[in-house]
């Protein structure tokens, strides 16, 4: 494994800020670290490039423990979310900064630094100055900069903050071709949940200064381990509902019961559970008669319409606030309706359960 943290935790005084986490990158993987603000990502970036030392646990880098070694002698590079050029530095004597600092020859230093200049389209900039490119330039420029010296892992500190929508998609195509083409071991680093689904191999999701979930994207946004990671990584509903059945689980959400033969929670009857359901699995269609499916009646509160779809919010009487995305013409306001909830789509958690654990 290329890199590995191993119980790493850390304190800024009194307040922890990461506690007991640990994780790896396999050679060539691109691992997303996914997490709102305050969750510790930037602490664990800090101490994988050796900025801060963790209070506790190990940082290792191809099977060596290098948590004491020095930044400078790591074979990391990082990518920070503010933009780090040289402005009175042309485009390649950035790139090639790194290089020189390592002792290598002109001519060397020189071949390399357009060969990475080549990979990111950039070569015919070499002579200029970072304020005369555009934002994504200067990006591209940062990235290249970063992996000439050719690195063991490179970490991508929330790398497409601050980008209008078009250029964040375009610099997010360019990541993932550029990181494709070398299989260099990179670590992204975003809160932004659908920059982590279309870059990712895997994720590791983060709340808290703890690891709430990681596996492949899509097996985490079916199957979420935690609440936290269903509301978190996509949109998700939340219904309370009622154990009226144990074999299969069924559940009450008011008059309506839903029979759940996909799960092996096992809770008493009366108990209250959480089901999570993303907005997209549920509609206005009439509930299936056999059971696989239940509808639930509420009221219509909000509509938004979002051009290729309309987000119908309503209340159900049992005064659980839902999303249902509507792509054809919605109800009305204030209108009274009918939503059905299709059991294989529906996530069940305790409903007093925390983001440490899981029933399932």
């Amino acid at each position: 494994m290329t890199l590995e943290l191993e119980g790493v935790s850390h304190r800024y005084g009194d307040e922890l800020a990461v506690s007991d986490v640990s994780f790896g990158a396999e050679p060539g993987e691109l691992v997303g670290l996914l997490g709102p603000s305050g969750c510790g990502k930037t602490t664990l970036v800090q101490a994988i490039a050796g900025h801060v030392r963790p209070t506790a646990g190990r940082i290792l880098l191809r099977g060596d423990d290098v948590t004491d070694t020095p930044p400078e002698r790591r074979h990391v590079s990082v990518v920070f979310q503010r933009p780090t050029l040289y402005p009175h530095m042309t485009v390649s004597e950035n790139v090639a900064y790194g290089l020189a600092a390592r002792g290598m020859d002109r001519e060397e230093r020189d071949a390399r630094t357009r060969d990475y200049l080549d990979l990111v389209d950039l070569e015919e900039q070499c002579d200029s100055y970072p304020t005369e490119l555009s934002g994504g330039q200067q990006r591209r420029v940062e990235l290249a900069r970063a992996l000439a010296p050719q690195p063991d892992v490179l970490l991508l500190d929330e790398p497409l903050s601050g980008l209008d929508p078009t250029l964040r998609e375009r610099l997010r195509d360019e990541i993932a071709r550029i990181q494709r083409e070398t299989g260099v071991t990179t670590l992204f680093v975003t809160h932004d949940q659908e920059d982590a689904m279309a870059l990712a191999d895997r994720l590791v999701v983060m709340n808290d200064g703890r690891v709430a979930g990681s596996g492949h994207p899509r097996r985490l946004y079916d199957s979420p381990p935690t609440p936290f990671v269903a509301s978190f990584l996509g949109r998700s509903n939340t219904l309370s509902g009622t154990v009226v059945n144990q074999d299969p689980l069924t559940v009450a959400f008011g008059d309506a019961e839903l029979s759940l033969d996909g799960t092996n929670l096992r809770r008493s009857e009366g108990e209250t559970v959480l089901c999570h359901v993303r907005p997209k699995d549920l509609s206005f269609a009439p509930a299936e008669t056999n059971g696989a499916s239940v509808s639930v009646t509420g009221e219509v509160k909000r509509i938004v319409d979002l051009g290729r779809r309309y987000d119908v919010t309503l209340e159900t009487r049992t005064g659980d606030e839902v999303v249902v995305e509507e792509p054809a013409r919605p109800p009305s306001r204030d209108e009274s309706v009918s939503v059905s909830v299709p059991g294989d789509c529906v996530t069940v958690f305790d409903g007093e359960q925390s983001d440490s654990s899981r029933l399932s």
